[in-house]
């Protein structure tokens, strides 16, 4: 008999006694299924934040910071500086002349969730006259445009359904001023839907401010990042860094996904050398409880590879159907979800959907299927190299 031959015949013997063996079966199935749905979760809320982070950077914006900051709440820069910065070449300009700048301070309102009425922390951003001609994909999809001098502001898609008190027409107490929501805006789902904007001069003065976060640009061509960054980096005056905007959104996901991967790695890492151990449990009893099936099969011809591929067979269909089960409770649960999260860069609570995919959900099917590899591996070869005299006496 050859060996696929071999192999087929013992699988599909083992496969039919499973019904008996169903409860340590579970065990294999149950602990590759919680690693996977933890680990594509916890993969899947990387990509969301990634997904929205990225989404809000352009090739045709550049953002200005102060020297050696890493994110816009650890920048300063002074209203002279920013008026350097808006005479740089390389900037876009309007049909009256004016560059295309949004000079940018930042601020922290404490407002409440929604679902459990927690207090959290929101961005407000103050963003200069043209910002709608900075970022063209927001739009007012409810409301009015706030009005410079006034203690208006605009709240994100996102951040309104995250938020209690948001609606046009509430106000917004803080220690210096009362803002009350005239608008709210989309912008393709991007990080600057977790905020709330209102003018920024109006946001510098009601807290006495000086100074801004950032400033967007907008490029009067892709290629004329270069041109920007000379004039700035040279001039003595500034001391400033220029990044294109997608890169430096980039930056700011892969922090995040950094920290995450440091979650997935720990967490997933104990899971899983639990489920390993499970799984070598599991199969240690399962040869142990045929080890005189395993005898006359050797017996009578078939051969150790045989027994050993098998086993793993088994093992490794056990922990794959586990996997299926951990990404398919992943997606049910998690996929779309809308979640928030506080994070150590610009952003107080950035909002995201998790987003589980299809290449997630073959990761976790990988691992689950590595699981049951190790963990029927030494079973299997303790299978083969067993003597077959020893065995048969033991019957």
């Amino acid at each position: 008999m050859s060996l696929i031959s071999q192999v087929t015949a013992v699988v599909a013997m083992n496969l039919r006694s499973l019904p008996q063996r169903l409860g340590p079966s579970l065990v294999i199935v149950i602990g590759s299924a919680g690693v996977v749905a933890v680990l594509v979760s916890v993969l899947a809320m990387a990509a969301g934040m990634s997904k929205t982070l990225q989404a809000a950077g352009r090739d045709d914006r550049a953002i200005v910071l102060r020297n050696g900051s890493a994110s816009e709440s650890g920048s300063a820069l002074t209203r002279s500086a920013a008026q350097i910065i808006a005479d740089a070449p390389g900037i876009e300009h309007d049909t009256n002349g004016k560059p295309i700048v949004s000079a940018e301070p930042l601020r922290m309102l404490k407002l409440f969730k929604r679902d459990d009425g927690s207090e959290v922390t929101a961005l407000l951003r103050g963003v200069g006259a043209q910002v709608l001609s900075v970022r063209p994909e927001m739009k007012l999809v409810e409301g009015r445009m706030f009005e410079p001098s006034v203690h208006e502001l605009i709240v994100g898609k996102a951040a309104k359904a995250q938020y209690k008190d948001v609606e046009i027409g509430s106000h917004i107490a803080t220690r210096t001023a009362t803002w009350v929501v005239v608008g709210t805006f989309t912008s393709n789902g991007d990080a600057h839907e977790s905020e709330l904007m209102a003018d920024a001069d109006t946001v510098m003065s009601s807290d006495n401010g000086s100074t801004y976060g950032s400033i967007t640009v907008l490029l009067d061509a892709p290629g004329s990042l270069s041109k920007l960054a000379d004039s700035l980096t040279g001039n003595p005056a500034l001391r400033v860094d220029v990044s294109r905007e997608r890169d430096y959104f980039a930056r700011q996901s892969n922090t995040v996904s950094r920290l995450l991967s440091i979650l997935v790695y720990v967490v997933g890492g104990i899971m899983g050398l639990g489920a390993i151990f499970g799984a070598l449990n599991t199969m240690y009893s399962a040869v142990s409880a045929r080890t005189s099936e395993i005898a006359t099969l050797r017996a009578i011809g078939f051969g150790p590879t045989g027994i050993v591929v098998s086993v793993l067979v088994e093992a490794l269909l056990l922990a794959a159907a586990g996997g299926i089960l951990g990404a398919a409770a992943a997606w049910l649960f998690f996929n779309g979800r809308t979640v928030s999260t506080t994070q150590g860069t610009a952003y107080a609570q950035l909002i995201f959907d998790i987003t589980v995919t299809l290449r997630l959900a073959l990761v976790g099917i990988a691992a689950s299927s590595f699981i049951g590899f190790i963990g029927g591996l030494f079973p299997a070869i303790r299978a083969a190299r067993a003597s077959i005299a020893t065995a048969l006496r033991a019957v």
